[in-house]
């Protein structure tokens, strides 16, 4: 049976901290979620939502420093800085393990705005998070349509109610500027 909550409590920072895989609302989608550098729980999702092999997931940070543990260079994310927190996922270049990078040597990085989130981030570390749905689906919007799609695939479920907000914009640093690869919730100027 999963545990449901309404609240990043310390059953999920727990339940994470093992290896647990969950649906956690962020400040844009729910997102199948769980320690990024956990290659268990990451291949855990990867198979859940049957996504591509050649496709990284979303990895979430509290703060720049966490960029360190990504091996990501910190002065990589300095145009990013002027969005977060916030919905923009910015890809950059990372020496991270091949599990989490899928040989691409880059991750997409995001720092949402939702301060119960990045508390939750910075007790666990940096968490991978991709759309709540099976590859080419669209998102669940809420709990039950989640439950229903992965039941006790999942740990745990957090649940804020319906969430139907855009995804994150995607991008990429192209000659010092970021480059729209997926237009989401942020306007890049």
């Amino acid at each position: 049976m999963s545990y449901v909550t309404d609240s990043f409590e310390d059953k999920v920072v727990q339940l994470l901290r093992q290896g647990g895989a969950g649906l956690l609302p962020t400040d844009t989608i729910y997102g199948l979620s769980c320690k990024a550098l956990d290659e268990a729980a990451v291949g855990r999702i990867h198979k859940l939502k049957d996504r591509s092999a050649q496709k990284p997931f979303i990895t979430l940070i509290s703060d720049v420093k966490m960029l360190d543990l990504l091996s990501i260079s910190t002065g990589q994310a300095r145009i990013a800085e002027k969005y977060w927190p916030g919905p923009l996922s910015v890809i950059l270049a990372s020496r991270a393990p091949n599990f989490l990078t899928f040989g691409t040597a880059s991750l997409a990085v995001r720092m949402p705005d939702s301060p119960d989130l990045a508390k939750l981030i910075s007790k666990v570390g940096p968490i991978i998070s991709t759309s709540a749905n099976l590859e080419g689906e669209q998102p669940v919007q809420s709990v039950p349509a989640a439950q229903k799609l992965f039941g006790d695939k999942l740990d745990f479920y957090v649940n804020a109610g319906n969430l139907d907000n855009p995804s994150s914009t995607l991008a990429v640093i192209k000659d010092g500027k970021l480059d729209v690869v997926r237009q989401g919730a942020v306007k890049i100027d």
